[in-house]
């Protein structure tokens, strides 16, 4: 595990952009899985700028993203879908039909969850997977539990999860309380992982990721397992 200590916000966006942009032109056809929230924003700033600067090229680039509300539609304000398109897609040069976001409003999800995993292995799967880490220490929403899923699915989100997102919403009540999520194996199947990591916030769930217990209550535990994890943290938050 390769662990990077950023000066700040900034220093960590553009480190973790040079990441996904010698991992785009070392292979130009990369199966990028995504993250939202605040953390990813000064990178995909930073991969827009240099799409724009003629320095990436996204062209053949694919996307999966890790999640999404359910219930919310694509052009929802706070879909993640939206977040993508506004943060990143719109600017980058990047077939819409190449971004694949979950669906919050499937008719079934559990079809649909099958469906994703599916289309994520007809890719060969995912090349180099973006992740945050939440409060709680879930990955995607895989929240803590007593067991790690593998499949895609519909996870319940804890109440930590949704008081951190309220602030994106009106009110904590209009916060959807359930999300489809990547689950674990597609995650750990990716032949590298970026986790980024802002703000001292992070610092203690971070640090019992990554030293502590593998154990399911901390799902970003399970990284420790994988062969290719570059971590970038930085005392600066957004």
């Amino acid at each position: 595990m390769n662990i990077i200590i950023a000066d700040s916000y900034r220093q960590l966006s553009d480190t973790a952009a040079e990441i996904v942009a010698n991992q785009i032109k070392n292979k130009p056809d990369t199966v990028l899985g995504l993250a939202t929230g605040s953390s990813p924003l000064g990178l995909y700033d930073a991969l827009a700028k240099m799409c724009e600067d003629g320095k990436i090229d996204f062209s053949r680039v694919r996307t999966v993203n890790l999640d999404e509300y359910v219930g919310l539609a694509p052009d929802h304000p706070q879909s993640y879908r939206y977040f993508m398109d506004k943060n990143l897609f719109d600017r980058i040069n990047i077939r819409r039909e190449m971004t694949k976001v979950p669906d919050g409003l499937a008719s079934d999800t559990d079809a649909f969850c099958k469906d994703y995993d599916s289309y994520i292995d007809s890719l060969g799967g995912i090349d180099l997977q973006v992740l945050g880490i939440g409060p709680d220490g879930h990955i995607g929403f895989n929240e803590p539990d007593g067991h790690f899923t593998a499949a895609t699915h519909v996870a319940e989100l804890d109440p930590s999860t949704v008081d951190a997102n309220s602030r994106f919403f009106e009110s904590r009540d209009e916060v959807p309380k359930t999300a489809i999520t990547m689950g674990m194996r597609a995650i750990m199947q990716a032949k590298k992982i970026l986790l980024i990591a802002p703000g001292k916030a992070k610092k203690e769930i971070l640090f019992k990721a990554l030293e502590g217990d593998i154990t399911p209550r901390i799902p970003a535990s399970v990284l420790q397992l994988h062969r290719d994890v570059t971590v970038i943290y930085s005392d600066e938050n957004r």
